[in-house]
């Protein structure tokens, strides 16, 4: 819902706040005060074409704010969090905070949580948030998707078990269909396909390489490349470490093992020296590993010579051919292999899946054909019910002669939502052909056509927050207090702004706004000023405002005896004791 709808400069407004409450509230005032404004408003942060005429005269630019609070699983929310919308929670609501800022010279900018965001993203949100019903702007139910929506949430659970499980059967026939199509119209195609990747799996499984075999063959023969600088290196360490057998020069394994020796000979006479002995001992061992591990190295150095170098590089060549041809990696090859086996089989089994194919699709279409009936009836019967209602919610907003048809009708061919087109039409007087919504009706008329159709779809297909621009056009008397009933009904469900110049409507508000214009004919310069305000109602405020409204005598003491009957008519009406 919305809490609070903030605006500046816009039109005869200079600044005004609208706190709003759940429920149903109505915004009145005198003609030209700019209660429009209010819509107007709401318009520009629903992504509405900004007019730079709206602009209040002599500002740089006009902006409309509004905060919305919003229960968790919102979409509305999750798209505003995808655009990178700060959002902030309050008692397990979510508040989000939209803006639009206009300026003079006809340049537009929107913000979504704070973050600006392309005036699109208004309008997509808008389709969550906001229902608009104005003069020339009735924004929902607008296209034939959303009209089959409403009528399909309308149908209930059972409608939409049957819509679900003829979708599961569409995507599945959708995919067999496409398969088939492809095996069919790209035979050629697969035969070259089949015989390139037989090829290519016959010289891979030629060479037969092994995981990482690149990378240990590289460093096989840089080891052989280098063979003796490895064995000048391995030869002098393990001099080093034993010395030569006929030279009398210190090695390493005799000096540790003469420093081990007198050691032993004085361990008993001091622990510190017996330590360090066994510490030397120590040495003595791994020198000794070390040197043995040399000699087996320089003997398997010796057994690699010029020939397994030559096998080496063979082996690479054949395996970088394979890199060459199929991935950066032979890890990535045998990879691609494993793939490339896979599809050949699927290749190489065409006739047997085209016949599978073709009678899996010949049960499908079967299936479809039952679920498509089944689907279309529950929607014709949800069509008779949806019309009849609404029907008889216009005979009582003064449009008695009027008729509400919801037409279904074959498509030419399947479609995921259904075998059925959808069209909202209005017959809006007896012996008139059934029009379209919009095309058949007055703008008043169509205002109360959508206030009848949300009425009934409240319970089933509402948006948080509905706004009604003089929904009583062109009525009056009995007609618009069937008219404010039917929108308190709809607050039940959601949230209702109204704007309305009627009494009878104005009623039955839970909330009164009223908008205030103050002029001055010699302020600036004698230029003339005109500002409008926005204040709430109390009790004896809305008193005098239904006065204004019924005789346009707010003090008369005659017409607020009328207003206070308004009034409690309206509270016995909402409480039950005269519906």
């Amino acid at each position: 819902m919305i809490e609070e709808i903030r605006i500046s400069d816009l039109g005869v407004i200079t600044r005004a706040t609208l706190e709003l409450d759940p429920g149903f509230t109505v915004v009145t005032g005198e003609t030209g005060a700019g209660k429009t404004m209010v819509v107007t408003a709401l318009g520009l942060l629903l992504g509405n074409r900004a007019d730079a005429g709206a602009v209040r005269h002599g500002a740089k630019h006009a902006v409309a704010e509004a905060t919305l609070r919003l229960p968790a699983g919102s979409p509305a929310l999750s798209r505003a969090e995808e655009s990178g919308a700060l959002l902030e929670e309050h008692d397990g609501d979510t508040e989000l905070i939209l803006a639009r800022i206009l300026s003079a010279e006809g340049r537009s900018r929107a913000a979504v949580g704070g973050t600006s965001a392309p005036v699109g993203l208004l309008s997509e949100l808008g389709t969550h948030l906001v229902a608009v019903h104005g003069q020339s702007d009735q924004l929902r139910l607008r296209s034939a998707v959303a009209q089959r929506e409403s009528l399909d949430k309308f149908g209930g659970p059972e409608l939409a078990a049957a819509l679900a499980a003829y979708q599961g059967t569409f995507d599945t026939w959708k995919a067999a269909s496409a398969e088939l199509e492809e095996i069919t119209s790209a035979s050629r195609e697969r035969v070259r396909e089949a015989e390139s990747l037989q090829a290519a799996l016959e010289e891979i499984d030629a060479v037969d390489p092994r995981p990482g075999e690149d990378e240990d063959l590289k460093a096989e023969a840089q080891k052989l490349s280098n063979v003796e600088g490895l064995r000048s290196a391995a030869v002098t360490a393990h001099g080093a470490l034993t010395g030569d057998e006929f030279s009398e020069e210190p090695n390493a394994v005799g000096l540790v093992d003469a420093a081990k020796r007198a050691l032993e000979m004085v361990a008993d006479d001091d622990p510190e020296l017996r330590a360090l002995g066994t510490r030397v001992n120590e040495i003595g061992i791994l020198v000794a590993d070390v040197t043995m591990e040399l000699g087996s190295y320089l003997a398997a150095l010796d057994g690699d010579g010029p020939g397994r170098l030559a096998e080496v590089e063979e082996r690479r060549a054949a395996l970088n051919q394979l890199i060459r041809k199929y991935a950066p990696t032979i890890d990535e090859v045998i990879s691609w292999t494993e793939t490339a086996r896979r599809r050949h089989m699927d290749l190489q089994d065409d006739s047997g899946r085209v016949e599978a194919l073709q009678a899996q699709l010949e049960g499908l279409q079967d299936r479809l054909a039952e679920q498509s009936k089944t689907l279309g009836d529950m929607r014709r019967a949800a069509a008779l019910r949806l019309a009849a209602r609404v029907s008889d919610e216009l005979a009582a907003l003064a449009m008695p002669d009027a008729r509400f048809v919801v037409e279904v009708t074959d498509l030419d061919e399947p479609a995921r939502h259904g075998g059925d087109h959808i069209a909202m039409l209005l017959q809006p007087h007896a012996g008139s052909a059934p029009r379209p919504l919009g095309k058949g009706a007055s703008g008043g008329e169509l205002s109360r056509v959508m206030l009848a159709i949300e009425v009934v779809l409240a319970e089933t297909d509402p948006v948080p927050t509905f706004v009604f621009d003089e929904v009583d056009s062109g009525v009056g008397g009995k007609a618009a207090v069937e008219i404010g009933k039917r929108l308190a009904m709809l607050a039940r469900h959601v949230q209702v702004i109204v704007v309305t110049h009627l009494p009878q409507v104005a009623a039955y508000a839970q909330r009164h706004i009223r908008v205030i214009k103050t002029s001055d004919a010699q302020a600036g310069d004698g230029a003339g000023f005109t500002a409008s305000d926005v204040v709430r109602l109390d009790d004896a405020d809305r008193v005098r405002e239904l006065a204004r409204m019924l005789a346009g005598q707010e003090h008369s003491d005659t017409a607020q005896a009328h207003a206070e009957e308004l009034l409690e008519g309206a509270r016995l009406a909402l409480s039950g004791q005269a519906m």
